[in-house]
């Protein structure tokens, strides 16, 4: 208790109690709306009033007069209780204080909104999804039902059309033959009676019950006491027929008929009309008379493809496909109407109906595509083109190399060059252009060459002073002189100790091919690609050349040219480098080369810089087309994509026709036969083979045809330019086939496929170290040989029975040596009776390995015991030999 004295002297005792902080706290969320569309979410915590001493009032008193103290101390003491604000955070009247949230408290309602917007879109896209399928569902609904009505509609259509159709063929059986046949010719009909006759037939037809009537009226709404009565209700109300009452008035007019009947003869006043048989049978009499009257001739210029059917034929011609077939049939030849017949006797056919024929050929789509005579005397000089031809490792590409101040040897494998080249080289001298083509010298690269020297208008030959003339050479010496153009001999390596080249002219005597220090026609220099000898010589005498060939071409016309080489760039798609022989190509024009058409896209240099356009006798390499194309191809320019697409349709059915036709085996004479029976029998080495050109394919593929035998040759499942893929894989793993890649790698998916079903894949960046292998492969797959190796004789003395071991028979060697285990003959009377093993042989009572010659034995053969007195027995041995390509 507390004494508290007040102003009147009275002192009043006021209960004391202990203070406490216990604020009420009530939290939540709130969402502040910011510009721009942002919110925040923030707690918001709410906080009673506090007040002193509990729930109570902070004073209290009891006395009548009651006087309250000032609650000075509790009124210091309130600042204390309330908790500091923080700085910056919003503060709201009645105790609402706003708090901002922490780092993870943020970051948390972040996700959280986050997610809620994720939800909310999802909710929203599966929605629209919900409304698209409920939109489509109506539609097709929908849909149904007009397809529904449109049937119900059709049906109903069709019943009314019938119906009106049986109407139609009453009232004209009632024009043709009259109501009177159908009554007794003494109830002539009124007038008035007909109508209500003709409303009742239709009404009967009718499926639907007549509509209900009082009684006394009449179907047509009259009385049924006026007028004729059509139906009566009988005892039960059925309904009955009634004869309509006769007439005492004359009737009236009738209609005319067409047939004469009793009551149209009564009428002689009337005039009689035809009848519509009657008009009907002088219709067909007309058409019949018109029918027989010649029809005028026409005359058509028919055009007849190599083949073509009896019933295109007759279209075309305007006749019917019967006369046709009836006049082969004159010439013995029976025939359907499907049936197709070649050119020579359509043509017979169309000239005897006398029509005019203009034959045509499936291959007339490429006229005008090559060739094409330039009348235009707007001509340039053109760069020669240059073709470098030789034996294997007699320095072309170095020479080239040293000409082009270039190094592609170095990145040739195996230092040889496997791949044909295109480049163009500057003369230092005149300054004007020379277009270089670069072969490879190896056996098997034969069609390169051969592809090189069409193209060329020089051709160098590279001899090697240390080595001389070699079979490549011989072969590329053919190749300039097929080709009928100039020949200059490079005579090189002449930097060499042992270098000859008199040696060279010599040899190259016995191929006739006479240079100019023999007397001879054909240039010679000796030059050294490695020191740079006589080069600046080389180029002149080429310059010379050309200049003397004249080279002159029209570069406004479209372009024509060779494709050098194709390959498929795994980036870049088919690449082909094309040779511009005539014209100028440039980027757009619509291209065609084999089987293959595009849109150029890019010209690239042989320096790797990108073209507008490449005029005559340069090399380019042109992207855009839609397939690689074979090496070897020419290429034309046309108008449009129609006239692409008709060529290479054409050639494209020309392949498959042709692949066809070497796949079923070749027919006809005997002796095909006899060579397809031979080789039936042979094993065969399947294979999957893809390289990194088309001209590498190709000698990949004629060096694996030069291996096979009668026995085991290799089989190309599938050959192809690219990368190894999956498809060849599979390829392989149904066949048990090998891969073969030539300078290309598999890629990821196709090596881990191959590698899950245990198919071999085999690299090769060298042609040599490819053939070889396949050849020992092949050469496995080869039976291999036995050869028999004489060992002895033996003469059968004594032939013993022994129990438990059979005939035992006692020879003596006369000749050579007997061993165990040897394959045996028993040879009775010069005749071979049995083949087979030595099981036994014994000296005395010792098994031993061989007897010699002069000694005595016992011998007993496997499984055979007719041994008789007198028998040689002849022993050898039975060698196996492998054998190999």
């Amino acid at each position: 208790m507390v004494d508290t004295k007040t102003p009147g002297d009275k002192t009043l005792s006021v209960p004391t109690k202990t203070l406490t902080l216990k604020p009420r706290v009530e939290t939540g969320t709130v969402r502040q709306s910011f510009s721009h569309g942002r919110t925040k979410q923030v707690v918001v915590e709410k906080r009673g009033k506090r007040r002193v001493g509990g729930d109570a009032p902070a004073t209290e008193t009891h006395a009548p007069e009651p006087v309250v103290a000032k609650p000075a101390a509790p009124t210091r003491a309130a600042p204390l209780a309330r908790p500091a604000a923080t700085p910056g955070a919003p503060r709201g009247g009645s105790g609402v204080v706003l708090r901002t949230l922490t780092e993870d408290e943020r970051s948390a309602r972040a996700s959280a909104l986050a997610d809620a917007k994720v939800r909310e879109v999802e909710e929203r896209r599966l929605a629209e999804e919900e409304a698209k399928r409920r939109a489509s569902r109506e539609g097709i609904e929908q849909a149904e039902r007009e397809a529904a009505e449109a049937r119900r509609k059709a049906e109903e259509e069709r019943h009314r059309q019938e119906e009106d159709a049986k109407r139609k063929a009453e009232v004209e059986a009632k024009k043709r033959f009259g109501e009177a046949e159908a009554k007794p010719a003494t109830a002539p009909t009124t007038a008035a009676a007909r109508p209500a006759t003709a409303a009742a037939r239709p009404a009967a037809a009718r499926p639907a019950a007549p509509p209900a009537r009082a009684p006394g009226v009449a179907a047509d709404g009259s009385d049924e006491d006026e007028g004729p009565r059509q139906v009566r209700r009988g005892p039960g109300g059925a309904m009955r027929p009634v004869t309509p009452p006769k007439t005492t008035h004359k009737p009236g007019p009738q209609k005319e008929r067409g047939r004469l009947t009793l009551v149209t003869a009564l009428n002689a006043d009337d005039v009689r009309e035809r009848s519509i048989a009657s008009f009907r049978r002088r219709t067909q009499r007309l058409k019949g008379h018109a029918s027989n009257e010649p029809k005028e001739k026409l005359i058509r210029e028919v055009t007849i493809p190599e083949a073509i059917t009896i019933q295109e034929l007759a279209n075309r011609m305007s006749e019917r496909a019967v006369d046709v077939i009836r006049l082969l049939m004159k010439q013995g030849a029976m025939h359907k109407i499907t049936d197709v017949i070649d050119a020579d006797t359509a043509q017979l056919i169309a000239e005897e109906m006398g029509h005019s024929v203009k034959r045509v050929a499936a291959s007339d789509v490429e006229e005008g595509l090559f060739d094409v005579v330039d009348d235009s005397t707007d001509t340039e000089p053109r760069s020669p083109v240059v073709t470098v031809m030789g034996h294997v490792d007699h320095g072309k590409t170095s020479l080239l190399d040293a000409l082009r101040h270039a190094n592609v040897v170095s990145g040739e494998a195996g230092g040889i060059t496997q791949h044909i080249g295109a480049y163009q080289v500057t003369s230092p001298e005149s300054g004007k252009k020379i277009t270089f083509i670069d072969t490879p010298g190896h056996a098997a690269f034969t069609a390169m060459r051969a592809r090189g020297a069409k193209v060329t208008d020089i051709v160098i030959l590279v001899v090697a002073a240390d080595d001389g003339v070699m079979p490549q050479t011989v072969e590329a010496i053919n190749h300039a002189k097929a080709a009928k153009v100039p020949m200059i001999v490079a005579i090189n390596k002449i930097d060499k100790p042992d270098a000859k080249p008199e040696r060279v002219r010599t040899e190259l005597l016995q191929h006739e091919v006479q240079v100019e220090s023999f007397g001879g026609e054909v240039v010679d220099v000796e030059v050294s690609a490695k020191n740079k000898t006589n080069l600046d010589k080389l180029l002149e005498m080429i310059a010379l050349q050309a200049e003397l060939l004249d080279l002159k071409t029209n570069s406004e016309r479209p372009a024509e040219g060779t494709v050098i080489e194709a390959k498929l760039d795994r980036g870049r798609g088919p690449v082909a480098t094309v040779l511009v022989q005539r014209g100028t190509l440039r980027v757009g024009d619509i291209i065609v080369a084999g089987a293959e058409m595009g849109r150029v896209r890019a010209l690239i240099s042989d320096q790797g810089e990108n073209l507008d356009e490449a005029g005559p006798s340069v090399p380019v390499e042109v992207l855009g087309f839609n397939g690689p194309p074979e090496a070897g191809d020419r290429l034309a320019v046309v108008e449009n994509e129609a006239r692409a697409r008709q060529v290479t349709s054409y050639r494209a059915h020309q392949k498959r026709e042709n692949a066809a036709a070497s796949i079923s085996g070749m027919r006809g004479s005997l002796e095909q036969m006899m060579s397809q029976l031979k080789t039936a029998g042979r094993k065969e080495f399947p294979l999957i083979v893809k390289a990194d050109v088309q001209g590498s394919l190709e000698a990949i593929l004629g060096s694996l045809e030069k291996l096979g035998t009668e026995e085991v040759a290799a089989r190309i499942l599938h050959a192809g330019v690219g990368g190894i893929s999956e498809s060849d894989v599979t390829l392989a793993e149904g066949f048990n086939a090998a891969i073969i890649g030539f300078s290309v790698r598999a890629n990821k998916e196709a090596a881990a496929a191959a590698k899950r079903n245990g198919i071999e894949i085999r690299y090769y960046n060298i042609i040599y170290d490819l053939v070889d292998d396949i050849k020992k492969a092949m050469s496995g797959l080869l039976a291999p040989t036995l050869r028999e190796t004489m060992l002895g004789n033996a003469q059968i003395l004594e032939v013993f029975n022994i129990s438990k071991v059979g005939k035992v028979a006692g020879c003596r060697v006369t000749d050579g040596t007997v061993e165990r285990g040897a394959n045996v003959r028993l040879i009775r009377d010069n005749v071979v009776v049995h083949e087979g093993k030595l099981s036994t042989l014994k000296r005395f009572k010792d098994e031993v390995k061989e007897v010699q010659s002069g000694q005595e034995c016992g011998m007993a053969f496997e499984n055979y015991g007719d041994m008789r007195v007198g028998d040689v027995i002849e022993c050898y041995r039975v060698e196996t030999i492998q054998r190999s390509l």
